[in-house]
């Protein structure tokens, strides 16, 4: 990892733990006013390997560390959360749309992603929907039926 990658990943946990940020957007201003410019892609690849995680707050949402106050145990919270998040689930050829409460897809992605599953090619968060991408078409609706399992 590149110095210049360390002190931005840094600069996002200082800013995540000390302000309300609760989009990329916001998160981008911040590291502009401390002089640091980044692209939004950037900002998403730093999100993605801090494992950031979007958790309700009073005024919506925001992001927050994994290890966190907001998240103890989590490994075992994000299970709870994936659970009372996943609203459906539909297969199409070899992905699994995965339906959450609003705001619920990051946490679900990032427990998907996490559970290291062999036909798990990868996932893709919006706000209430995850794109599960399986390796074939036959690993989907196996798959589909373990996320099933986990609700």
């Amino acid at each position: 990892m590149s110095q210049e990658k360390r002190v931005r990943q840094a600069m996002i946990r200082q800013l995540i733990e000390d302000h309300m940020v609760g989009t990329q957007e916001d998160l981008s201003e911040l590291l502009a006013n401390r002089g640091l410019a980044t692209t939004q892609a950037t900002i998403s690849r730093d999100i993605k390997e801090l494992g950031l995680i979007k958790v309700p707050y009073d005024e919506g949402h925001r992001y927050a560390l994994p290890e966190g106050p907001t998240l103890v145990g989590s490994r075992d919270r994000l299970m709870r959360l994936l659970r009372e998040m996943v609203v459906s689930l539909v297969v199409s050829e070899n992905l699994v749309v995965v339906k959450t409460l609003p705001a619920g897809a990051n946490v679900a992605s990032e427990v998907i992603d996490g559970l290291g599953w062999p036909e798990v090619a990868g996932t893709i968060a919006g706000d209430n929907t995850v794109l599960v991408v399986a390796k074939s078409t036959k690993d989907a609706p196996a798959l589909a039926q373990r996320l099933e399992a986990l609700r």
